[in-house]
C-alpha cells in the first residue's frame, strides 16, 4: 500500500489525532490523520477532487481526491448542535474543487463562546487502502502509521443475519442495529451527527454490543454522555439514520434533553456542576501553570525582585480573588440568565468596600460589617475565593431575571429587569445566601480536607480506587467544585494528584490487555485507544477495553487506589487542576519526582495485575 501526504486544509496548530478529546476521533475509529488545534476560521481544499458530503449544519465536509483519497474535515466537537450558526459555506455538495479553493468560513471565537471545542480532525476515512498517512502544515508534519493488519476482515456475521444480505447497505445496517439494540421499545430517541448514530436507550442490558460491532458497515460503538453512539462514517450515517427512523414516532426532543431526563438526581447535579465549572477551568489551569513555574524557579534558587514578584502574584492570584465573579457568570449563563449580570453579581460578592474574607477572621486585620435585619445582627464580609455563595446566587439571579421578564413590559425591560435583578440579588446574596452558603461551604470543605489528610494515605486510597467508577456513572464533575475551592483556599489541589494515578492506571491495564492479545487487529485498536489515557482522557480505554472486559477495569481500580494512597501519604498536590498524567507534569514542576512516582505506581500495579491475571482468549 502506498504512503500518502496531504496538506492541512486549515491554518492553526497541527496535533496528532490521539490528542483530540473525543473517543471516536481520538481512538482512530473514523480513520487515520491529524487535527488542527485553534484553527484560523477558513477551510481550504487540500487536493483536487469532489465534495462528496457537505452537511446542512456546515460543520463537516467529506471529500474525495482524483486519486481516490477520501477525507473528512470535522470542524470542532459536537458543533452539529449549532445548526449552522457561525458557519458560512463557500462551496456545495457535488462541487468539483481545486486544491487551495476556499470551502468554508467559520467564527472560532463565537463557537468557543457557545461552549464548543474548535479542534478540527482531518481524517482519511478509507485509510485501510493506504500505508502511512502524513498531514503537513507549514514546516510541521504528523504521520499516522499504518497497522500491519489494518485491512484484516471483520468477524463473520451470525448465519441468521444473512436474511438481510440482499437489501441495500443502509437498510441492512439499520435493521441489524434495531435487532441488536433490543427492538423499537428499547430506543427512546435518535439523532445523528457527521459520523455516528446517537441513541437514547431505555435498557442497556438489552444491547448486544459485540453483535453491533460485527455488523458490516459499523466502525465501532460506545456509551458517552448518556447516549449510545454507533460509528458509521460520513455520508453513510445519514442514509442509515433515514432508514432507522422509518415507522418510528420519536418525541422530537433533542438527545441532550432526553439524556438529561434519564439521569438520576446525582447525575443531574454532576452535569450541572460540569456545565458551570468546565468553562472556567482553562483559566484555573493557566493560573496553576504559572504558580508551578514560579515555585520551580524559586526551588532552583532564582530570586525575584519585589516588583517582579508582585507582578507574578497579579498573574496567579487574580482568578482566585475574583473567583465568585467567574462562577456567577458561568452559572447565570447555564441557567439562562444574562451572563454580564452574573459578572456584576459576582463582583458584588468581592467588592473592595466589604471586609476582605481572608482578613475578617478572629484576630484578623479586619472585622465583619454588622447589619441589623429584623432585630438580627448579620455579619457581612466579602467572599473572595468562595464557590458556593456565587453558585447559588447565580442560580437565584437567573431565576429572578426570568421571573421578572414575565411581567415587566418590553418597553422598559432593558432598564427595569437588570436594575431589580442586581438590587434584589445584592441584598439576598450578601445578607441571606452569602452567610448561609459560606457556613455550609466551610463545613463541607473542612470535612473534605480532613478526609484527604487521614493517616497512611487512607483518603487517597479511597478516592483513587473509586474515581474512575464515578467517571463511569457520569458524576465525576462533582469533583470540579471541590477542586476549585481547594485551590482557592489552600493554593493547591490534592485531588489532582490522586486522580492522575487513577487515570494512568486505566491506561496501564489497557496496555496489558494489548500486550496479551494475540489478535493483531484488536491489539492495534487497543493501542490507539490507550494513547489518550496518557493525556488524561480515559473514556476510550474504559468503554472500549477495560469495562467491556471487566477484570482489567477492576485491576485498574486497584492501581488507582495504590497511586492515590501514595499521593496522599506524600501530601502531593498540584498547583492547578484540569490536566493530568503527561500534561499534568506542568503542575508539579517543583515536585516532579514524587509526581512521576505516583504515575509509575498506578501504571505498573494495574499493568502487572492485568498481565498476570487476565486471559484475553477467555474473557473477550
Amino acid at each position: 500500500m502506498k504512503d500518502i501526504r496531504l496538506d492541512s486544509p486549515l491554518e492553526g496548530e497541527l496535533i496528532p489525532l490521539s490528542d483530540v478529546q473525543d473517543p471516536v476521533f481520538g481512538s482512530g475509529a473514523m480513520g487515520r490523520g491529524a487535527a488542527v488545534k485553534n484553527p484560523k476560521g477558513k477551510v481550504y481544499a487540500p487536493f483536487d477532487g469532489e465534495i462528496t458530503v457537505f452537511f446542512e449544519t456546515k460543520h463537516a465536509i467529506g471529500m474525495k481526491s482524483t486519486d481516490g483519497v477520501e477525507i473528512l474535515i470535522h470542524v470542532g466537537m459536537d458543533t452539529v448542535k449549532l445548526k449552522g450558526e457561525h458557519f458560512t459555506a463557500k462551496a456545495a455538495q457535488g462541487d468539483t474543487v481545486k486544491k487551495g479553493q476556499l470551502l468554508l468560513e467559520f467564527d472560532p471565537e463565537a463557537i468557543k463562546a457557545a461552549g464548543y471545542e474548535t479542534t478540527t480532525p482531518v481524517v482519511v476515512t478509507n485509510a485501510a487502502e493506504f500505508g502511512d498517512i502524513t498531514i503537513a502544515l507549514g514546516d510541521k508534519t504528523v504521520t499516522a502509521k499504518a497497522a500491519a493488519d489494518e485491512a484484516a476482515p471483520a468477524a463473520a456475521a451470525p448465519a441468521e443475519d444473512h436474511e438481510y444480505d440482499n437489501l441495500p447497505d443502509e437498510q441492512r445496517v439499520a435493521k441489524l442495529i434495531w435487532k441488536y439494540v433490543g427492538g423499537k421499545d428499547n430506543v427512546r430517541n435518535a439523532e445523528h451527527c457527521a459520523t455516528r448514530l446517537r441513541l437514547i436507550i431505555n435498557d442497556k442490558s438489552k444491547i448486544d454490543e459485540k453483535a453491533i460491532e460485527n455488523i458490516d458497515g459499523v466502525k465501532g460503538q460506545f456509551f458517552a454522555a448518556a447516549q449510545y453512539q454507533i460509528i458509521l462514517g460520513t455520508g453513510f450515517v445519514d442514509k442509515v439514520f433515514d432508514e432507522f427512523i422509518k415507522g418510528t414516532n420519536f418525541s422530537g426532543v433533542s438527545n441532550k434533553e432526553e439524556a438529561y431526563a434519564q439521569m438520576s438526581t446525582v447525575q443531574k447535579i454532576s452535569r450541572t456542576l460540569g456545565d458551570v465549572f468546565v468553562p472556567i477551568i482553562p483559566v484555573l489551569v493557566a493560573t496553576g501553570l504559572f504558580m508551578g513555574l514560579r515555585g520551580a524557579c524559586q526551588a532552583l534558587g532564582l530570586e525575584f525582585s519585589k516588583n517582579v514578584l508582585t507582578m507574578s502574584q497579579v498573574l496567579t492570584d487574580t482568578a482566585f480573588i475574583f473567583l465568585p465573579s467567574l462562577v456567577c457568570w458561568s452559572t447565570m449563563k447555564r441557567f439562562g440568565g444574562t451572563p454580564v449580570i452574573g459578572i456584576v453579581l459576582g463582583l458584588m460578592l468581592v467588592a473592595p468596600q466589604l471586609p476582605n474574607a481572608w482578613a475578617a477572621i478572629p484576630g484578623g486585620a479586619q472585622q465583619p460589617m454588622m447589619m441589623d435585619i429584623l432585630g438580627f445582627s448579620v455579619p457581612v464580609v466579602g467572599y473572595q475565593g468562595s464557590v458556593l455563595p456565587a453558585l447559588v446566587l447565580g442560580i437565584f439571579g437567573a431565576k429572578l431575571q426570568k421571573w421578572l421578564k414575565t411581567f415587566v413590559p418590553d418597553i422598559i425591560d432593558l432598564i427595569v429587569t437588570p436594575f431589580l435583578t442586581l438590587f434584589i440579588g445584592m441584598i439576598v446574596g450578601l445578607l441571606i445566601l452569602g452567610p448561609i452558603m459560606h457556613g455550609i461551604e466551610t463545613a463541607v470543605f473542612g470535612a473534605v480536607q480532613a478526609f484527604l489528610e487521614l493517616p497512611f494515605g487512607i483518603g487517597g486510597l479511597v478516592v483513587g480506587g473509586l474515581q474512575q467508577v464515578i467517571v463511569v456513572f457520569g458524576v465525576h464533575h462533582i469533583f470540579n467544585a471541590l477542586e476549585v475551592q481547594l485551590l482557592a483556599t489552600t493554593g493547591v489541589d490534592p485531588f489532582n494528584a490522586i486522580i492522575t494515578g487513577a487515570i494512568i492506571a486505566q491506561g496501564g491495564a489497557a496496555a496489558a490487555v494489548a500486550a496479551r492479545t494475540k489478535n493483531k487487529k484488536k491489539r492495534a485498536l487497543y493501542i490507539s485507544s490507550i494513547v489518550p489515557a496518557f493525556l488524561g482522557i480515559t473514556e476510550p480505554v474504559i468503554f472500549g477495553i477495560n469495562l467491556r472486559l471487566m477484570k482489567p477495569f477492576l485491576y485498574a481500580l486497584v492501581g488507582g487506589a495504590c497511586a492515590g494512597c501514595l499521593a496522599s501519604f506524600m501530601h502531593l498536590a498540584g498547583t492547578g487542576m484540569g490536566i493530568t498524567v503527561l500534561p499534568g507534569t506542568l503542575l508539579y514542576l517543583n515536585h516532579l519526582l514524587p509526581y512521576i512516582l505516583v504515575n509509575a505506581v498506578g501504571f505498573v500495579v494495574a499493568f502487572a495485575l492485568t498481565f498476570t491475571l487476565f486471559r484475553p482468549e477467555e474473557d473477550e
